[in-house]
């Protein structure tokens, strides 16, 4: 379909975009950074293109919101050649890739291809900085808050977050004297739990600094719980003030849905094939990851804007693509016009019709508001 309403390279319409042959993309992954090479059609700046992300995150806000949550994760991608960059994570227990990603909800900001030879929270600074900079100049009033799991509570990146009004809630790895300090409230909760059979939690309010790798004192909200299979402690380290809220509000209504982000690697990696990772080299693998992460990015703005208020509004991509795009047609082409006939028994016609219909007038709604 694509091809045939591009005509493959030379477009029938002014408003038809160019399709790229296979080969041309393959120059793009493989070819020189500067693109210098004739045979180079089209070559990519490498800053804009991860800037583009934050900048359609800005533009998918018709008003500044009053406050946002940056999700970080680092995940695994796992390498089956010996691609540039190759090394062995220990805790993945494969040889495999480190990216980096950073989502608000199921917006993609950031989607960073880095070595496993190195800590999660490795470059997440510098990235939280490229993306803080661009949204406090479009929404200056803006409050962000950063969340992670204990990978990124490292001193480097909490400072910063200190320094330049960024609040964060980090999960916080146990040890003895975390859980010393909690030691008589987990002895309530195994008591309770021994008199009742029920999971038995209780919270504390503790102000913690380790013994040399913080730079000083911060707040840590503990979690005593005893459960069936024995204790489990839990703590989070936070720049949020007791006065502006409490720790089991902080834990279980703003820490514990930070799972909810692994939902969307998923999307991307398992949907939209974001872990073909296979080239040579960690530039071209980077713009494969790229790719998949604008892939992504459409998706979520088909569901964002086409699927709103419909029975696929919370739908994955792989969901989408299967209900939605994959769908059989007869193509029949005359010199004037490409006509796609549908089933009539198609089961998501409704859904794809109204779609369509809301997509078709985005043009027209962007070029209204523009003059406005």
């Amino acid at each position: 379909m694509l091809g045939l309403l591009s005509d493959t390279l030379d477009p029938k319409r002014a408003d038809v975009a160019t399709l790229a042959g296979k080969s041309t993309l393959n120059r793009l992954e493989h070819g020189p950074k500067s693109g210098a090479s004739r045979y180079h059609k089209i070559s990519v700046i490498d800053a804009a293109l991860a800037q583009a992300f934050v900048d359609l995150y800005i533009a998918a806000h018709k008003r500044a919101p009053k406050r946002i949550t940056l999700d970080l994760d680092a995940t695994d991608d796992p390498l089956h050649g010996h691609q540039e960059g190759r090394f062995f994570h220990g805790y993945y227990r494969c040889y495999c890739y480190l990216p980096l990603y950073i989502f608000d909800g199921r917006h993609l900001l950031a989607a960073t291809l880095r070595t496993a030879d190195r800590d999660a929270a490795a470059g997440a600074k510098e990235e939280i900085a490229r993306i803080v900079a661009p949204l406090r100049k479009a929404w200056p009033r803006v409050e962000i808050t950063l969340r992670a799991d204990s990978g990124f509570a490292r001193d480097e990146l909490m400072s910063w977050c200190e320094e330049n009004g960024v609040d964060y809630v980090f999960g916080l790895a146990r040890n003895r004297r975390l859980e010393a300090m909690i030691a008589d409230e987990l002895a309530v909760a195994k008591a309770t739990f021994a008199a009742t059979g029920k999971a038995a939690r209780s919270f504390k309010e503790l102000d913690y600094r380790t013994r040399d790798s913080w730079s000083r004192e911060r707040r840590v909200v503990a979690k005593a719980e005893h459960l069936e299979k024995g204790a489990n402690p839990r703590f989070i380290v936070t720049s949020l003030p007791l006065e502006r809220i409490g720790g089991q509000e902080l834990y279980e209504r703003i820490y514990c849905q930070r799972g909810e982000m692994e939902n969307r690697i998923k999307e991307c990696q398992l949907d939209l094939f974001a872990d073909r990772t296979s080239a040579a080299t960690m530039r071209a693998n980077q713009l494969r990851l790229w790719l998949a992460s604008l892939a992504y990015m459409l998706m979520e703005a088909v569901r964002r804007v086409g699927l709103a208020g419909t029975e696929m509004a919370n739908a994955t991509a792989g969901s989408i693509r299967l209900r939605l795009l994959k769908i059989g047609a007869v193509v029949t082409v005359s010199v004037r016009r490409i006509k796609l006939a549908f089933a009539s028994a198609c089961p998501a016609k409704d859904v794809f019709t109204l779609a369509l219909d809301r997509l078709r007038r985005l043009p027209a709604a962007t070029s209204a508001a523009s003059a406005a």
